[in-house]
């Protein structure tokens, strides 16, 4: 009788408490690797909604302490349209999709290949450093507005309802 609890009861308890745990699966589809003229396309082109653009990286601990407030900032509002913008090294894409996977990002991620960034960094804003996290808010009537470094929720919700 032992033998049969471990052989076939064990298994299926076990398969019932991992169906029932919360998926981290994130939305893999929604990764792509892309060149600085594709961006600059994503950021002319119109929209409805208030575009956010989130430049971060793997590696760098304020912009994945801060991802989870973005994601549900957008979650929660329907008139924002959120895009990840991965600063990694772009020869090693898979270190964006296990991060991906691991926090179960839902949003798009795009891995940018340029690594020129004095070449680009001015198109993007001015004020930019260079520095990471930084976001890039665009209005549907195409005004930008940029913010340089880490933001609470409080602080991101805050930057959303000034626009």
């Amino acid at each position: 009788m032992k033998g049969y609890l471990h052989a076939y009861v064990f298994p299926i308890l076990l398969g019932c408490f991992l169906a029932s745990a919360p998926s981290t699966e994130s939305n893999l589809e929604d990764f792509r690797i892309i060149t600085f003229e594709e961006f600059e396309g994503m950021m002319t082109e119109p929209s409805e909604k208030i575009r956010v653009f989130n430049f971060w990286a793997t590696w760098c601990a304020p912009c994945v302490k801060e991802m989870p407030y973005f994601e549900s900032v957008a979650a929660d509002n329907g008139d924002l349209e959120l895009v990840f913008i991965s600063m990694d090294d772009s020869r090693n894409p898979e270190r964006v999709t296990s991060f991906m996977g691991k926090r179960g990002i839902q949003n798009p991620v795009y891995l940018l290949n340029d690594v020129d960034y004095d070449k680009w960094i001015n198109k993007v804003s001015p004020k930019w450093s260079g520095a990471i996290p930084a976001t890039l808010f665009i209005k549907p009537n195409g005004e930008k507005v940029f913010h340089e470094g880490e933001v609470s929720e409080e602080e991101l919700l805050s930057l959303i309802s000034s626009l």
